[in-house]
């Protein structure tokens, strides 16, 4: 059994010369190589190397029935030959279009049914474009538009379901904005929240339920604001503050 299988994909990983259109022209000038270098071959390492070596001919190949023939020559198509593949019912393919074309012509690609497509879209378009994809269904689509969008524009993101999308709206929202997301459901949040948030807007979260918070307060508040921690509950966050006071300079004498 293993031997016939075996016999089987060599003989689709080298393609058939008798009725390919290249055998007088490529073949010839060593353009082509049967088993190696072949776009007949039902190999992509072969097309691939078909298309590096003769990259003109990918537009005759935009309409090919493999849809792993038109995915590769995708890679090298012309910018006019880009556009007709939008609607190519392979995903390959269009993730290929979501690399290659103009940024102008993303759009068409905004509710594109696959994720990968939608992700590299989010990653290629300019940061006052990106909000239209801050709703979309998958958050690791919408974890790309938390990168990228401008920090001002990422109050409707604050209440994103995903906890991680949220750890990265916290790690780039507005400082005087991050009061918004103290309160926040999940530790991580209010964690990266603890990191940058004002003293003087930390409120709660100097009680906060995870011990975490409470210790990254007390690594970066001011020393006057550290009475509470320097009796919380958790021994490490008491030490954190016996250290700092410690080290702490002495106040300047009058």
């Amino acid at each position: 059994m293993k031997t016939t299988e075996d016999a089987q994909t060599r003989r689709a990983s080298v393609g058939n010369c008798s009725g390919c259109r290249h055998r007088r022209d490529l073949l010839a000038e060593g353009r082509c190589t049967p088993g190696d270098v072949c776009v007949r071959a039902m190999s992509g390492r072969q097309i691939e190397r078909f298309f590096r070596v003769n990259p003109a001919l990918a537009d005759d190949y935009a309409g090919d029935s493999f849809w792993e023939r038109r995915a590769i020559a995708a890679r090298y198509l012309s910018q006019k030959k880009l556009i007709p593949l939008i609607q190519d019912p392979d995903e390959v393919v269009r993730r290929v279009l979501a690399y290659r074309l103009p940024i102008e012509a993303l759009d068409a690609l905004i509710s594109d049914p696959d994720r990968e497509v939608r992700v590299t879209v989010a990653d290629r378009l300019p940061p006052d474009r990106v909000e239209c994809l801050a709703t979309d269904p998958d958050y690791l689509v919408r974890q790309y538009v938390a990168r990228r969008l401008a920090p001002g524009r990422l109050f409707r993101m604050i209440r994103d379901p995903d906890r991680q999308v949220r750890v990265t709206v916290a790690e780039r929202l507005p400082i005087e904005s991050l009061g918004l997301m103290r309160d926040d459901a999940e530790p991580e949040v209010r964690l990266k929240v603890a990191e940058r948030i004002r003293s003087e807007e930390v409120g709660g979260l100097i009680a906060d339920p995870d011990w975490r918070v409470r210790a990254r307060l007390a690594e970066r508040l001011p020393l006057e604001t550290l009475g509470p921690l320097g009796e919380d509950t958790d021994p490490d966050v008491r030490a954190i503050v016996e250290d700092r006071l410690a080290h702490a300079e002495p106040p300047p004498q009058p």
